[in-house]
């Protein structure tokens, strides 16, 4: 809507001409000289007589008739966000999450002990037929990220990348297990 546009309510008989707009807000002015307030979405563009009477001339079934009313086929976007609508399993990779006491432990001891937890936290989603785990692994220096790429290239039925970026940051990576073949 801009200024000059001839608007109505949308629940109310009410008709102008829009006067003013910041941001959602619409200023608009009545054919009596009044100017009243309304939300951009309170208002509809105005409607000519002529419109009106060819738009009720028109049958219901005319408009269904018409390619533009038919449902649409899900795309693979649609079925995409449904299948991101159920939760991941997280899975926290940082070694004082996994135990109490790591400061006598090498770091070679910790790596091991890391892939293993998400090893066997892989087996336990496609047991328990979860269909998508995130790994969050944190920055550092990449070694635990790259180790996890790799054992997780071992595995079939599977693709990985990486993780929700608003929710996660760069520190995780997302798996997700076909279900077919289980």
């Amino acid at each position: 809507m801009k200024i000059g546009d001839k608007v109505q309510g949308l629940d109310n008989d009410f008709e102008g001409v829009v006067v003013a707009k910041q941001k959602s807000i619409v200023d608009v002015e009545s054919p009596d000289g009044f100017v009243l307030r309304f939300r951009e979405s309170e208002l509809i563009p105005a409607i000519s007589s002529q419109d009106a009477m060819r738009l009720s001339q028109v049958s219901p079934s005319q408009i269904l008739a018409k390619e533009d009313f038919k449902p649409k086929k899900k795309t693979s976007l649609e079925s995409q966000k449904k299948r991101n609508k159920i939760p991941p399993m997280e899975v926290d990779l940082h070694i004082e999450k996994l135990v109490n006491h790591y400061k006598g432990m090498s770091n070679f001891e910790i790596l091991n002990l890391q892939l293993d937890t998400a090893k066997r936290q892989l087996e336990f989603a496609k047991n328990k037929r979860i269909q998508r785990i995130v790994f969050i692994h944190g920055v550092g220096e990449g070694v635990l990220k790259e180790e996890l790429y790799y054992l997780l290239r071992r595995f079939e039925n599977l693709d990985f990348y990486d993780a929700d970026y608003q929710k996660y940051g760069v520190g995780a990576t997302e798996v997700y297990l076909y279900q077919k073949g289980l």
